[in-house]
């Protein structure tokens, strides 16, 4: 039974969240009451409850006295929440956010693939991002899938940064990868990541060489943001 409450609690968070993303309900004006949530889905006070205290946990509302509940902003989003960002990215994948997106990466991944590279003695994380640029390369003769690999490949970097912040963030950027890079690929049009791109990465990293890992990266980055900056103008 408590198994099932919790069901009803991630589906009613889940369908809230999404419709709240999409525009369903307006920024700052009232949101139904836990009362009203209970009645119009048929089901008890504390599964409303505690999808109220998720989406709240999210940033997506806030109760307010004498207000009740409102939508937030989407500056208050935590977007950092990979259910907030999956339903953000779903909703409007925009350019804009895509270039948002791809700045954050051009923060973390180049210093990600730097610790990588520090740490190559780490057998173990260096057979991993191998793994994963063999996949790619199988998905370049059409035998594996292209999207799951190149996004395989950036979060083994992250994970053989042995930085425990970095590796926090593998679901999160999971969760965006998915629409950028799919995205990119198709200003591009192209259905798959550049392999030797993606292989002169990971010879840095094999070889210790933090600066030519981080400048590998910079450089892969660099082309998806003019990708996005040229796609801006041209729909400006």
């Amino acid at each position: 039974m408590q198994d099932t409450g919790r069901n009803l609690t991630h589906q009613l968070t889940h369908q809230l969240g999404a419709a709240i993303v999409e525009g369903q309900y307006a920024i700052d004006k009232p949101f139904p009451t836990e009362a009203e949530l209970s009645t119009q889905f048929n089901i008890s006070r504390s599964v409303t409850r505690e999808a109220v205290k998720m989406l709240t946990a999210k940033g997506l509302i806030a109760s307010r006295p004498r207000q009740g509940i409102r939508v937030m902003p989407g500056t208050q989003w935590n977007m950092f929440d990979a259910d907030v960002l999956s339903w953000t990215l779903r909703a409007r994948p925009s350019l804009g956010l895509l270039r948002e997106f791809t700045q954050l990466r051009m923060a973390i991944e180049p210093e990600a693939a730097a610790l990588a590279a520090q740490n190559f003695k780490d057998q173990k994380a260096m057979d991993s991002i191998a793994l994963a640029l063999r996949k790619m390369k199988l998905a370049d003769e059409g035998k594996d899938d292209p999207l799951t690999t190149d996004i395989a490949f950036h979060c083994a970097i992250l994970a053989a940064s042995n930085n425990r912040f970095f590796i926090q963030l593998r679901e999160f950027i999971q969760v965006a990868l998915r629409v950028s890079i799919a995205s990119t690929n198709q200003l591009k049009g192209v259905l798959t990541a550049n392999y030797d791109d993606h292989k002169r990465i990971y010879d840095a990293i094999i070889l210790g060489d933090a600066v030519a890992a981080a400048q590998a990266v910079k450089t892969l980055l660099a082309e998806v943001m003019q990708l996005i900056d040229l796609s801006l103008e041209t729909n400006n």
